[in-house]
């Protein structure tokens, strides 16, 4: 059993420890950015399948990101201004500051969200963005419940049941959109439906 309390978990985390807490969606198997590769083994995942950037607030997850534009990034603020917190996963340029880890087949873009969740928002206020993604083994569905995690993935640190007893979760993954330069496509439908015909850059909004 690994099950820890809240500021244990944190604490594991900080050192390097693979960790797994509640989000809005589904609980999320996390580690710190350049611990990535932790991920990836313990999932038995492909490398081409990268993982997202999640972070207990906007401003922490800009950094990550490039655009030689005002008009763009303002447009990528626009949209997480409207959906954040919340169960939508933004795929953007990546700047030079995400670990290669994250995305070791495509550094160029990177997955961001902000939780909509408070024991994830504590844990992530307090670790910093993580390197994040659904707790299963790789094309079997997700892990829904930290009893489950904790008898499938023994050497992650989970949350004692009395930690998540007040935590909604949509149990759906989030919606991801990718910027395609002047719009957005959907990836994958998710927990929230993302309207992006009033979210598209217009022509007379570039710089």
């Amino acid at each position: 059993m690994t099950q820890v309390s809240l500021s244990e978990l944190i604490a594991g985390v900080k050192s390097g420890c693979l960790v797994s807490f509640p989000t809005d969606t589904v609980p999320a198997l996390s580690v710190l950015p350049e611990k990535s590769e932790l991920i990836f083994a313990a999932k038995q995942r492909s490398q081409d399948k990268p993982l997202i950037l999640m972070a207990a607030q906007a401003a922490d997850l800009w950094q990550f990101v490039t655009s030689d534009r005002q008009s763009i990034l303002s447009q990528w603020q626009k949209v997480a201004a409207t959906y954040w917190p919340g169960a939508l996963t933004l795929v953007l340029p990546a700047s030079d500051r995400v670990p290669r880890q994250l995305n070791p087949t495509d550094p160029t873009t990177i997955g961001l969200r902000v939780p909509d969740c408070d024991i994830a928002q504590t844990i992530l206020a307090q670790t910093g963005p993580l390197a994040t993604t659904s707790a299963n083994f790789s094309g079997q569905p997700p892990l829904t419940t930290m009893s489950e995690i904790d008898v499938q993935f023994t050497d992650v640190l989970t949350l004692t049941s009395s930690d998540v007893t007040n935590v909604t979760a949509a149990l759906v993954p989030s919606t991801v959109v990718k910027w395609m330069g002047n719009h957005w496509q959907i990836l994958r439908a998710g927990a929230v439906k993302f309207d992006d015909n009033s979210l598209q850059l217009r022509s007379n909004e570039l710089d």
